[in-house]
């Protein structure tokens, strides 16, 4: 049955300056004809973009390009912003109501939106692993650009979120050899958790078909293709900013003819957009994907909403220890 609308207002996160947040009220309006309300139960934190948009170093020719859809405010500040929530529908139309739904929207506790930017949570899939759809996401769409097949040799450079699920799916095809190169030696045990190795960076392999670069630094991309075989691919899902990276593009890179190609979420890899693929056919895929009990260790910290704005610069700090944080409302 749904719930009586209240009138009272939502809370919802903003960035107001450099590494600050606060929680402040926002009106919630009632659904209209086509909307529906939805009773948040998890959100997300994206480290590394939410990192950049409370640190304020969003370029400014990227202002557009880097909202989120249901995005409050405008760069730098103050601005709400996120697009990873997990939560059930309280009102709207009548086939949604009690319905598991995951929303590109902010934190925030309740909140209206059309229905048509409501994804069904599959019924198998605990809500607290839903809220990492979008960063599965980009590993699928990573996976899809990469063109990686049974029994290739793929190095994934980055232990973060996105890295360990892309090491996850990689790990998954017939006959793959998958190693992790994190600087961070407690990233080994995750990484044989999920059927790959694991390595320090000085320890990296050689001659894989396939690399992944995700730890947005010079020195990781350097590595990644090291690691790299003669008309290798490497793929890079790092997002910089405006922030100049050097990159080794002598000795094997131009002699064997290595490729780096860009990898990011905001485009359906087009050979699969080609067969139809959509965005939300896209989210749907990344949703199934999730049912992995082993991704739990993926997720290292759950906080209360209420305790997240004076978190925001330990949460987001670059040397902040862990994976995955989750809001718990």
């Amino acid at each position: 049955m749904p719930q009586p609308f209240s009138s009272a207002p939502a809370r919802a996160l903003f960035y107001t300056a450099p590494m600050a947040a606060e929680l402040r009220p926002v009106p919630l309006p009632a659904p209209r004809p086509g909307e529906a309300l939805v009773r948040t139960e998890f959100t997300a934190l994206s480290r590394g973009t939410e990192r950049l948009v409370a640190s304020g170093l969003v370029p400014p020719d990227e202002h557009a390009r880097m909202r989120c859809p249901l995005q409050e405010g405008d760069f730098p500040f103050p601005v709400k912003y996120g697009y990873c929530a997990v939560g059930v529908v309280e009102d709207g139309p009548a086939e949604w109501i009690g319905k598991r739904v995951f929303v590109l929207h902010p934190h925030q506790d309740r909140f209206v939106c059309a229905a048509s930017w409501l994804n069904p949570v599959p019924d198998f899939l605990p809500s607290h692993r839903a809220a990492l759809a979008a960063n599965m996401e980009t590993a699928l769409n990573a996976i899809w650009d990469s063109g990686v097949s049974a029994a290739d040799r793929v190095v994934v450079v980055g232990g973060g979120l996105v890295g360990l699920l892309v090491t996850a799916l990689a790990a998954g095809m017939p006959g793959t050899e998958v190693t992790l190169v994190d600087i961070n030696p407690l990233r080994a045990e995750i990484a044989l958790a999920l059927g790959a190795h694991f390595a320090l960076p000085d320890h990296a392999p050689k001659g894989a078909d396939i690399v992944f670069h995700t730890s947005a630094s010079a020195a990781g991309l350097a590595t990644a293709i090291g690691a790299a075989g003669p008309e290798a691919r490497v793929v890079e899902l790092s997002w910089y900013g405006a922030k100049p990276v050097q990159a080794p593009l002598g000795g094997l890179f131009h002699a064997g003819r290595v490729s780096l190609v860009s990898s990011q979420v905001g485009t359906v890899s087009p050979g699969h957009a080609a067969r139809g693929w959509t965005y939300s056919s896209r989210l749907q895929a990344a949703l199934r994907l999730l049912a992995d009990d082993r991704l739990d260790a993926l997720i290292t910290e759950t906080l209360p909403f209420p305790e997240l704005a004076p978190a925001i610069p330990r949460l987001l700090a670059a040397d902040a220890p862990g994976l995955a944080t989750l809001i718990r409302y």
